[in-house]
């Protein structure tokens, strides 16, 4: 199925044509970013994008204003969008230390607001991470990263702070983006379904302690296990 397909194949009867328009594109540009598609430093044209996707420039720059939200492309003055540049080991570095400070707050803050709705709400996450595919392209694993992102979101949302939500998705969207250039997929699968199934225990026992340190142990699992991976040959 081809991007044109992927879109137009959303607009089903008695939706909102323009927003589901809108959403695809958005997916289709994200998958092009995430794939290389679109690579690192690459101007993004909103007229080529428009013929290329067979729709108007309209819902394109709809997307890419959401998408500059997340740091994935940069608008520079009187030249348009462009990709933004190739993430360093240490930036990714920097991007882990910054969810160490925020995500085991999040974690044991979210006990404090522990309701069904909450529980339910990772338990769905969670079984979609057991459930999703970690093939080696971005179509094939995007389901599991968007769960896993789903998981952290949903916690962070919940602990009381929009500001720190808001600060988390921009950070998960780059970390996403560094672990997707690395052309392998996901590798790491059964240790980070793991990782926030401790998480989760955590949080329905309502100990903000033990949440904590579950959070902690697996953002530096994740800090770790990509270490380990940019060292080997």
């Amino acid at each position: 199925m081809t991007a044109v397909d992927v879109i137009h194949s959303e607009l089903r009867p008695g939706r909102q044509k323009r927003q589901v328009l809108v959403d695809g594109v958005y997916d289709t540009l994200v998958a092009f970013l995430m794939s290389g598609t679109l690579a690192p430093g690459d101007p993004v044209g909103i007229d080529s994008l428009s013929r290329s996707l067979e729709v108007s420039p309209t819902p394109i720059r709809e997307a890419l204003a959401r998408i500059e939200a997340t740091g994935l492309v940069v608008r520079e003055p009187l030249r348009g969008y462009r990709v933004a540049p190739s993430m360093s080991p240490q930036d990714f570095k920097q991007i882990m230390e910054a969810r160490l400070l925020i995500e085991p707050y999040n974690a044991a803050a979210a006990c404090a607001h522990r309701t069904d709705e909450l529980l339910g709400e990772l338990s769905g996450a969670l079984q979609e991470l057991r459930e999703a595919p970690t093939g080696p392209t971005y179509r094939e694993f995007r389901e599991f990263l968007w769960a896993d992102a789903s998981f952290h979101q949903i916690i962070a949302l919940h602990a009381g702070n929009h500001f720190l939500a808001e600060a988390l998705a921009r950070l998960g969207a780059h970390l996403h983006r560094f672990r997707l250039f690395g052309d392998s997929g996901v590798t790491d699968a059964a240790m980070t379904i793991e990782e926030h199934e401790a998480v989760f225990l955590a949080i329905e026992q309502g100990s903000a302690d033990k949440a904590r340190k579950a959070m902690k142990r697996h953002l530096q699992g994740v800090l770790d296990r990509a270490g380990r991976a940019q060292q080997a040959p």
